[in-house]
């Protein structure tokens, strides 16, 4: 029987990345990387035209295909979360209760692609998922140390169709599940 409620997803329950295992984005790696206190994914699909005109008229408009932009916002500062984003390594050393973790970013190193997934709990039932298959930051990717204030990352980049042979030419999607799902593992 199909699922015939109309989902009201309300807040952002979960934010999840997904890094590849290969820079050609065609396997999901591992593990899921979640971006802690979750509290903003939202995203636009954009597309940009070229325009044929003669004749001093508009003849035809043809799209260059589909992509996303999409905003992400967490509170606290995950260093795995932010490698999945900006690339980079972590380093840790040492033994409890003197433990160091270490984000170093190379001037080299490049910006990797990674699957962002969110979790909204539907008003309606169950919850709402959104999936973004192949994420790149390719504008700003940010924090700020303020007096007072919660340190926040954010970033903002576009998303692509995906390369992974299970979802391959997939944009982005909506998954409404009847009953609540956590976010999966990668197949």
């Amino acid at each position: 029987m199909p699922l015939t409620t109309v989902p009201l997803p309300y807040g952002i329950r979960d934010i999840r990345l997904t890094p590849f295992t290969t820079a050609a984005a065609t396997v999901y790696g591992t593990p899921t990387v979640d971006l802690p206190y979750a509290r903003t994914l939202s995203f636009s699909e954009t597309e940009e035209f070229t325009e044929l005109r003669g004749d001093d008229t508009l003849i035809a408009v043809h799209g260059q295909g589909s992509q996303v932009e999409w905003e992400i916002e967490a509170g606290g500062l995950s260093l795995e979360a932010y490698a999945t984003m900006a690339g980079g390594a972590i380093t840790e050393s040492g033994t409890t209760p003197d433990q160091v973790k270490t984000y170093d970013k190379l001037a080299t190193d490049q910006r990797p692609y990674f699957k962002i997934e969110g979790q909204a709990i539907s008003d309606s039932g169950g919850d709402l998922h959104t999936i973004i298959y192949k994420a790149k930051v390719n504008d700003t990717l940010e924090g700020e140390f303020t007096d007072g204030e919660f340190f926040l990352t954010s970033g903002s980049g576009v998303g692509l169709g995906s390369t992974v042979t299970a979802d391959v030419g997939k944009l982005y999607s909506f998954v409404q599940n009847e009953t609540e799902a956590a976010i999966p593992a990668p197949a």
